[in-house]
């Protein structure tokens, strides 16, 4: 669609391609509410475009935040000149002369001059397949990084791998498991080579993002749907969200909160039980 309009945001050069359209100045549309959605409707907006945002769930990062978060995004991305469309899904786009034009579930038509999905990214997996690799929502690993056949590793946004400070396997789209599981990964196949023991991967990843003015990092699993302990220094500006599953912590969103993601490794890392009113405060460390 589009003739390269529509940006499938998810290498170097769709980066380029995006931001050599934003410099024109223009109106586009953000598919996708959650990270990088979220991200790109922000940077677009802030760079002077005029932006919509379609997604299928009541707020922003709805998967991810707490309800109080996700509405309070909802004002905030608003209150900045973003176009909402909630509880929307694209279903058709044609080319309208110079311009895009977006159809939705309802029969809405929104024309725009570049649409940019940040809906995430599936795995490329045809070549493991075809090398008989064991593939499962990526290249299944195991905790050395090491494929289901001998001498084949994988790493980064590829490989699915167990966590044990989560107690279960992930696949993780972020820069810092991305450096540090590929180091890992190389370091790995130079100790095969040497007939030496190899090294686990333990490391729990962090993520990070800015939407507009606000910014956060966050470690482990961060689901709306597990319990949350929300912690403010100053409502929806600074605090802490905690995400605990039978008792013990399993994610941290550090909300305008800087300088505490190896404080919340180590409170992941604890096994608790914890209560609400044990983590009220504990974190700045």
């Amino acid at each position: 669609y589009g003739d390269g309009q529509i940006i499938y945001y998810r290498t170097f050069d769709d980066y380029q391609h995006l931001r050599s359209l934003a410099e024109q100045s223009g109106r586009f549309a953000v598919i996708g509410g959650g990270f990088i959605g979220s991200e790109l409707a922000a940077a677009l907006r802030m760079t002077g475009n005029e932006v919509v945002m379609i997604f299928p769930d009541e707020g922003i990062g709805a998967n991810i935040f707490p309800g109080e978060i996700s509405q309070f995004l909802n004002a905030y991305y608003r209150n900045k000149g973003v176009d909402l469309r909630i509880g929307q899904m694209v279903t058709a786009v044609d080319q309208k002369g110079h311009q895009l034009a977006l159809k939705t579930v309802d029969n809405q038509e929104i024309e725009v001059d570049g649409v940019v999905a940040g809906i995430g990214i599936q795995p490329n997996v045809e070549l493991a397949q075809a090398t008989g690799l064991q593939v499962d929502n990526g290249v299944v690993v195991d905790e050395f990084l090491q494929a289901s056949l001998p001498g084949i590793f994988a790493a980064g946004d590829v490989a699915n791998f167990y966590n044990p400070a989560v107690e279960k396997r992930i696949r993780v789209e972020h820069e810092d498991n991305a450096l540090t599981m590929g180091k890992q990964a190389g370091k790995n196949m130079a100790l095969s080579l040497m007939s030496k023991e190899l090294e686990p991967y333990h490391h729990l990843p962090y993520f990070y993002s800015d939407l507009f003015e606000l910014g956060y990092e966050a470690v482990g699993d961060l689901d709306s749907r597990l319990e949350t302990v929300v912690d403010w220094q100053e409502p929806f500006k600074k605090g802490v969200i905690y995400y605990l599953r039978d008792g013990r912590v399993r994610g941290v969103l550090l909300w305008n909160v800087w300088d505490q993601v190896p404080a919340a490794r180590k409170l992941i890392a604890e096994k608790g039980p914890f209560k609400p009113e044990d983590l009220k405060g504990r974190l700045p460390a």
